[in-house]
């Protein structure tokens, strides 16, 4: 009988998240940025709740361009708080717009996102081999460093355990439990992995 981590058998939309995408490693700077707003918006709430929602974030951001988010104004805030689509959360939504200016900064900086980012796992994704998991901790010392960085620029919704579940969702880390049909496949894509 083929496994999946526990959490992700509960909806469809879950698994299909949990095949498709925790996990793998991105280097996509859109993708990227996709993760870092949905990751600050589920601060407080249940990933299920976002990726139900995850439609009207698309719509809402532009497909998640980060230029376009980066010029959203007042009006704009002021639009999305009326959209049952997405959570409404005036701090989460301004804060996104912040968290978009300093994100094309670091690309400018950085030559991409991508190259910025991965600094916090050694641009390698860290493998770990969990039974069950009870034993995936909230935070670890490289999202507690990446957090510290990410606040020191400005940006706001990146405390340590959002930056963990971004770590995992874009497969900075592999926290498939060994047992999971996706542990062994996210293993490989991790062992030639290249930025």
């Amino acid at each position: 009988m083929s496994q999946r981590c526990a959490w992700s058998t509960v909806t469809e939309l879950e698994t299909q998240y949990h095949d498709e995408v925790w996990g793998v490693p991105q280097t996509d700077d859109q993708i990227l940025f996709e993760y870092l707003i949905l990751e600050s918006a589920q601060a407080g709430l249940s990933w299920r709740t976002i990726l139900e929602k995850r439609e009207g974030y698309r719509r809402q951001y532009e497909g998640f361009d980060p230029q376009k988010v980066a010029e959203f104004d007042a009006d704009k805030i002021e639009a999305m708080l009326q959209d049952a689509g997405i959570v409404r959360h005036r701090g989460k939504l301004e804060a996104s717009v912040k968290n978009a200016r300093i994100f094309l900064e670091l690309q400018k900086e950085h030559g991409s996102f991508a190259k910025y980012i991965w600094q916090f796992v050694n641009y390698k994704p860290v493998q770990n081999s969990w039974q069950n998991m009870s034993e995936v901790p909230g935070s670890t010392p490289e999202s507690i460093a990446m957090s510290k960085a990410l606040k020191k620029l400005g940006m706001n919704f990146v405390g340590p355990t959002i930056c963990y579940a971004f770590m995992q969702a874009t497969g900075m880390v592999n926290d498939h439990e060994v047992g999971c049909i996706r542990y062994q496949p996210c293993k490989q894509l991790a062992e030639t992995f290249a930025l």
